[in-house]
């Protein structure tokens, strides 16, 4: 990866950059209980969503839409810097944006908390490239058994 220790081993510097990230994210809502923590983490992700563009804005906007209307037990937040939604605080569900590692397209993933097992292996990370209604009610079905 770009951005390795001049020794070849090691986190690149986006890799870094995210662990900081998460430190943070954890840091602002030491002490916050309740409401008061849910609301400090739904402000952080909907400022994650804001600060997108192109694609990554797209799909991050339409999946909090969809997260919001289809599984509004999940709880917004950030994870790494990315938007998230969890349950009890583990997260079911994140966007990676493409700009976050200068990557060919953002990827909507699904953690282990989600009910998308499928027999032996499955799916838990999908490329998004255009965000069609075809992509949007794949998305939907996928919150949907996520969260069942």
């Amino acid at each position: 990866m770009a951005g390795k220790t001049s020794e070849g081993v090691g986190f690149s510097d986006d890799e870094k950059a995210a662990m900081k990230q998460r430190a943070d994210e954890l840091r602002s809502t030491k002490g916050l209980k309740g409401a008061a923590k849910l609301a400090k983490e739904f402000e952080a992700c909907v400022e994650v969503i804001g600060g997108l563009e192109g694609i990554d804005g797209e799909v991050a906007r339409t999946v909090h839409r969809i997260v919001l209307a289809e599984a509004p037990d999940l709880n917004p937040k950030t994870f790494y810097g990315f938007p998230a939604y969890a349950v009890d605080g583990k997260v079911v569900i994140f966007v990676q944006p493409k700009s976050k590692f200068d990557t060919r397209y953002p990827t909507l993933n699904f953690d282990e908390a989600s009910h998308l097992d499928d027999g032996d292996m499955w799916a838990t990370s999908f490329a998004v490239v255009n965000v069609t209604d075809a992509v949007e009610q794949k998305i939907r079905e996928l919150v949907k058994r996520a969260v069942a």
